[in-house]
């Protein structure tokens, strides 16, 4: 059994991190959209003579939030129900799973929220990936840290989504050994592989926070992105709300890469925990959006790699260096708005490297970890 790491002595954040959504008021985004203007449905593999669809088969996205959310299962089926997904993963299994490495937590309706959108969008991006749901005991860094620690020991995880973060501390450098693959570790189709990390960079402009920050993970920042009544990309900006800039504590500089996220163009979410406020169908934003959606894409990459016989990317090791490796036209460059650093051509501090063209990033990391 491989070690896990000592946790108890690290010290928390000033505050509890939080969870990254923005509500809005008027109809979002569908899977079918979305998938389309990012290119998701584009994606496919040859093997032999036979074409297989890129949609997550054989792998497993880890996404880890705090307490718990007592309807997601049926929350789920609703939402697949009304956009024609299946509840089923690509071995014919419902395809949650949820954990309590803490114990069963108490419910908090904004997490639950949250929960919701991770679940459901990361699902509707890779469809027949396994998504294990791993609810940690609270919201204090310890035990987000111990809900990461169970994830990444889990066989067949091969990405862990991580909607949430708060401003930076000079303990953060304590946490990035969580944030990696631990030896030993078996990948997507019993497959020995690594572990991609992905986070939202935040919602309230420059400057950066954590794990958004940490030199281990893909951190994805905010567009806002406009489409025609058929899914095509029309516009796309950086969003003000986007975190990003210069690490205080780390080397580091933060977003990676982009994704939609002003909640005035963002996704359909379905939740029903009773709280003091809308209950049902939500429009929800935020760079939360980002990290599962593109967690699903490391998975379909992954699930590329599988059919090759390659085992899954590691985080630091793989995709951090392999995003950089991409030819721009991977992504779409957003060169138009602010979060406080200005948009330009190539590499920028509100929105990293662009948004993706999913079907080029696919085949070309595919290409560079064959």
């Amino acid at each position: 059994m491989a070690k896990k790491t000592k946790l108890n002595s690290i010290p928390n954040f000033p505050e509890p991190l939080e969870p990254r959504l923005l509500m809005a008021r008027d109809s979002g985004v569908t899977p079918a959209m979305i998938r389309h203007a990012y290119g998701f449905d584009q994606i496919t593999f040859n093997v032999g003579r036979r074409t297989v669809a890129g949609d997550g088969s054989g792998q497993t996205i880890a996404i880890v939030d705090s307490f718990d959310a007592p309807t997601i299962v049926n929350d789920v089926r609703v939402f697949d129900r009304a956009f024609g997904i299946s509840n089923f993963d690509g071995n014919g299994k419902p395809f949650l799973t949820i954990a309590h490495p803490g114990g069963k937590p108490p419910v908090d309706a904004n997490w639950a929220l949250e929960v919701s959108l991770d679940v459901e969008w990361a699902h509707a991006i890779a469809p027949k990936a396994h998504i294990l749901l791993v609810e940690a005991a609270s919201d204090t860094t310890d035990d987000l840290l111990a809900a990461i620690d169970y994830a990444r020991h889990q066989s067949g995880v091969v990405a862990i989504s991580l909607s949430w973060g708060g401003d930076e501390s000079p303990f953060e450098k304590n946490y990035d050994t969580v944030l990696t693959t631990p030896r030993g570790h078996i990948g997507g189709s019993g497959l020995p592989g690594g572990i991609v990390y992905v986070t939202a960079s935040g919602d309230r402009g420059a400057p950066a926070s954590w794990p958004a920050s940490s030199p281990n993970v893909i951190a994805v920042g905010g567009t806002t992105l406009t489409l025609d009544s058929a899914g095509n990309r029309v516009d796309e900006i950086a969003w003000s709300g986007s975190g990003g800039g210069p690490s205080r504590i780390e080397r580091t500089y933060s977003p990676d890469v982009a994704y939609d996220a002003d909640p005035n163009t963002a996704f359909e979410v379905y939740d029903s925990t009773p709280a003091d406020r809308i209950s049902g169908w939500q429009v929800i934003g935020g760079t939360s959006a980002g990290a599962p959606q593109w967690s699903a894409l490391f998975a379909i990459a992954d699930q590329g790699l599988a059919l090759q016989g390659h085992g899954s990317l590691d985080g630091p090791r793989d995709a951090i260096r392999g995003i950089y490796a991409l030819p721009q036209s991977d992504f779409n460059d957003i060169v138009a708005g602010s979060n406080g650093f200005p948009a330009g051509p190539g590499y920028d501090l509100v929105t990293g490297r662009g948004t993706p063209f999913a079907d080029r990033i696919v085949r070309d990391l595919d290409f560079l970890f064959v």
